[in-house]
C-alpha cells in the first residue's frame, strides 16, 4: 500500500494512470473485477499475483518494466518459487529491476535467472550512519522484558518501536506490555493484509505507543517523528541493525536507539561496533523500580466505506462534530483507504463517538462503525 500511495502521488501528473494493489487478504473477486479495468501499473505480492496469472485473470504479455522490490525479504519469507513461476508468465523482451538491501548469492543467482547484463548500482548505508544516540544494556535473556518494561517507565516515549527476531518474541513482547498498562501492537509476517493496515494505522494516529515488530514486516514502514528504537534481540546483519535504528532521527530530529545484548549475542555485539567503526556504548540498567503505564491519547473508529463509497475526511468530521457533537480537538488523524476509513479520536470521548456513530450517517448513508482493539 505505501509503494502504491507513492506511486499513485507521483500519477497526478499523469491524467488517467490507473494503479491497483494485488495481495493476499483482499476479496480475490473484488481484484478480479479491478483487473476488467486494464491497470497500467500492479503493484503486487508475488503469491496473489501467480493466483491471478493462474486462474487466467491477468495476463503479462504486454509488460514493459518488471520489478523486483526488497528481493532479500522476499526470499526470506519464501516467495522464491513464486518469483520463478511469475518469471515464466513474463515476456523476454522486458526491463526487469531488481532492488535488495543485501546481496547474497541467493539474490545474486535470481538476478543471474531474470536480468541481462544488468547495471548494478551500489550504496553503502553504513556510510550515512543518521546522528542517533545509541545506548546498549547487557542483560539475560529472561531479563529483557523487564528492562524494557522499565525503560519505557524511564523514557515514557510518545511512540517507539521494538525489533525481535521471530514472530513468537514479537507477540510476546506486546502482550508483557500491555498486561502492564504500556500500551503496543505487535507486527508479524502472519498477519493479514487487512490487520497489517489496521495496526499501521493504530500506530501512525497514537492509538499505541509501541509497535514492537519482526524486521520483514516492518520494511518499508515510514514513521515520521519516532522518539525511540529498541533491539530486543541484535540483528545478525550490521546492515539490518542499521535499518533499524534509522528510523528514528529524521527530518533533523533527534533519535535514541536502545540495544539489548545476551551474553549469547556478544559475538553480534562485536560485529556491529566492528563494521560501523563504533565504541559501543554500554549502559548500567536502570534500578528495580514500579513501572509506568504508557497509555495512548487516541483510539480508532474504523468506518465501512472509504474511497469506493467516495467519502472523503472533510464528510467523517462533518459527522462527527456536527451530529454527534464532538470538539474538533478531539479527533486526530483520518485516512481514506479503498474500503473503510479509519478515524483517531481522544480515549475520553471514543465510546462516545463510536455509539452515536451506530445510529448516524455519513452522506446520507447509514455506516457500520467498530471501535479498533
Amino acid at each position: 500500500d505505501q509503494v502504491a500511495g507513492e506511486l499513485r502521488r507521483l500519477a497526478r501528473f499523469l491524467p488517467n494512470t490507473k494503479i491497483l494493489t494485488l495481495c493476499g487478504g483482499q476479496p480475490f473477486g473484488m481484484q478480479r473485477d479491478s483487473l476488467q479495468h486494464a491497470p497500467h501499473i500492479i503493484v503486487a505480492t508475488p503469491g496473489r499475483l501467480l493466483d491471478h496469472l493462474q486462474k487466467g485473470t491477468v495476463s503479462l504479455d504486454a509488460l514493459n518494466t518488471l520489478v523486483m522490490d526488497e528481493a532479500d525479504r522476499m526470499l526470506d519469507m519464501g516467495f522464491s518459487d513464486a518469483i520463478d513461476d511469475v518469471i515464466r508468465y513474463a515476456p523476454a523482451s522486458r526491463q526487469t529491476l531488481l532492488f535488495s538491501a543485501t546481496w547474497p548469492e541467493a539474490i545474486a543467482a535470481i538476478s543471474g535467472r531474470v536480468q541481462r547484463d544488468p547495471l548494478a548500482i551500489e550504496i553503502d548505508s553504513t556510510d550515512a550512519l543518521p546522528p542517533i544516540e545509541q545506548q546498549f544494556y547487557e542483560t539475560s535473556s529472561k531479563g529483557k522484558i523487564p528492562l524494557l518494561q522499565r525503560l519505557l517507565s524511564l523514557h515514557q516515549p510518545s511512540s517507539c518501536v521494538v525489533f525481535c527476531n521471530t514472530k513468537k518474541d514479537c507477540q510476546a513482547v506486546c502482550d508483557a506490555l500491555n498486561e502492564v498498562g504500556q500500551s503496543a501492537l505487535s507486527l508479524h509476517g502472519d498477519l493479514e493484509q487487512r490487520d497489517r493496515d489496521q495496526t499501521l494505522v493504530r500506530f501512525a494516529n497514537g492509538s499505541a505507543r509501541v509497535l514492537v515488530a519482526t524486521d520483514v514486516a516492518a520494511r518499508g514502514l515510514d514513521i515520521k517523528s519516532l522518539e525511540l528504537v529498541v533491539n530486543f534481540e541484535l540483528a545478525w546483519d550490521p546492515e539490518v541493525h542499521v535499518h533499524r535504528i534509522g528510523r528514528t532521527a529524521r527530518a533533523g530530529n533527534s533519535g535514541l536507539a536502545i540495544s539489548f545484548c545476551a551474553p549469547e549475542e556478544a559475538q553480534r555485539a562485536n560485529i556491529i561496533s566492528d563494521m560501523l567503526q563504533i565504541k559501543l556504548n554500554w549502559q548500567t540498567p536502570p534500578a528495580n523500580s514500579s513501572i509506568l503505564p504508557l497509555e495512548a491519547e487516541m483510539a480508532t473508529l474504523c468506518i465501512d466505506g472509504g474511497k469506493k463509497a467516495k467519502m472523503r475526511p472533510g464528510d467523517v468530521l462533518g459527522a462527527l462534530t456536527g451530529d454527534i457533537g464532538l470538539d474538533g480537538a478531539d479527533i486526530g488523524k483520518i485516512a481514506v483507504h479503498p474500503a473503510h476509513v479509519y478515524v483517531a479520536v481522544r480515549q475520553a470521548v471514543a465510546h462516545k463517538a463510536w455509539k452515536q456513530l451506530q445510529g448516524g450517517k455519513i452522506k446520507g448513508k447509514t455506516c457500520r462503525v467498530r471501535l479498533l482493539k
